[in-house]
């Protein structure tokens, strides 16, 4: 696993575009793969390399790094069993850009079928969470329903747990097919469908999965939702896909967020925005009220006098927290004005009123409409 800033590993700066991100990678893959770099921690240093480029080079991954950076989005990549079970890890690699470097490392595939086990397929789910979990994170359990190795057999399909040569096609996990056309005869190669390409087959056929060497197990996994996440992000567990053929990879679990609606707080960025509402006078003479934030703590606002009507005012520091920086808590101000007033008040408006109007030449003002005079 990459210990540092993906940028860093491939020696870019953040702006850097999609060329100077596959021209990065190409000269590292160069430098350190393990066939060509005998220094120690090459290969070390070439997970890493593709573990950054894997991310950087595509476009969704990097803008969700770059919103959440490297320590919330590579710990959101790691779950845990909480029910046991075993064999799963945290974060690695796609290594989607693995094929641009065969060039020169001896040619590509040529677009052939890969042969040998199959990784298992991935798993994708929708999690709902608060508005208060995206912004300060939090860990969830989720079931997961998936195939996993069986445990009887150790996931080898065979009550010995041992494999044999496929009698089939004799280990080579292909069978071949000849053809004749009119440009002459040639040899056509499918995988092997009783050894599913792999070369082996169980010995004795395992009872408990019927020879397949999986079975479908319901596990619960601690999900771990990082700080700042945001609606249409993905998690991804890795491991908790379904089982793949033997000595291959599991496949992953991606975990899509869907934040819900919040009664008092509105996400814009990485700031929060409430409303408060306040009174006439307050908002004349200037005040100090009572919010809560999204926190549940409680914080005194100073409300300046003669604000306006639907002015924001600022508490800093309340907002989403997302890589370090939390955001802030804009208070929206609302003006309430009361249906009904009580007799004194409504002798000191009349006041006002008067004063308003030898001040403006009896032009309707605030307190006239509030009063229904003028």
């Amino acid at each position: 696993m990459a210990t540092g800033d993906y940028y860093e590993i491939l020696g870019i700066p953040r702006t850097a575009d999609e060329k100077e991100i596959k021209k990065a990678y190409r000269n590292l893959a160069r430098k350190y793969h393990p066939d060509v770099c005998k220094e120690q921690g090459a290969e070390e240093r070439f997970k890493q390399i593709n573990e950054a480029y894997s991310v950087l080079s595509d476009a969704q991954k990097r803008a969700q790094y770059d919103h959440l950076g490297h320590d919330s989005y590579t710990s959101a990549s790691k779950g845990s069993y909480t029910g046991g079970g075993g064999g799963f890890g945290g974060f690695s690699a796609d290594f989607t850009g693995f094929g641009d470097i065969f060039d020169f490392f001896g040619g590509g595939f040529g677009g052939q079928r890969p042969s040998g086990p199959r990784p298992g397929a991935d798993l994708m789910m929708n999690l709902w969470i608060s508005l208060e979990d995206a912004v300060f994170g939090t860990d969830r359990e989720i079931e997961v329903s998936h195939a996993e190795p069986c445990t009887a057999c150790d996931g080898t399909g065979s009550s010995t747990k041992k494999r044999i040569s496929c009698p089939r096609c004799g280990g080579s996990g292909q069978l071949r097919q000849m053809s004749q056309s009119i440009f002459g005869q040639f040899v056509r190669m499918t995988p092997c469908p009783d050894c599913r390409g792999v070369g082996k087959v169980p010995e004795s056929r395992c009872g408990t999965c019927r020879g397949a060497g999986i079975t479908q197990v319901k596990r619960k996994v601690t999900v771990r939702i990082p700080a700042g996440i945001d609606t249409g992000m993905r998690l991804r567990l890795e491991g908790y896909g379904e089982a793949g053929d033997i000595g291959a990879p599991n496949g992953d679990l991606f975990i899509e967020v869907s934040v819900k609606p919040d009664e008092r707080f509105v996400r814009k960025g990485d700031n929060l925005e409430t409303a408060a509402e306040i009174t006439p006078a307050q908002a004349v003479m200037g005040s100090e009220i009572e919010i809560e934030t999204i926190g549940k703590k409680k914080v005194v606002l100073t409300i300046p006098p003669g604000i306006q009507h639907d002015t924001a005012l600022k508490i800093p520091g309340e907002g989403v927290r997302r890589r370090g920086r939390p955001g802030d808590l804009l208070v929206r101000v609302k003006l309430r004005i009361p249906r009904q007033i009580p007799p004194e008040a409504k002798e000191l408006y009349e006041k006002i009123l008067e004063i308003e109007g030898a001040k403006s030449g009896h032009k309707k003002g605030f307190l006239s409409g509030l009063m229904g005079k003028g």
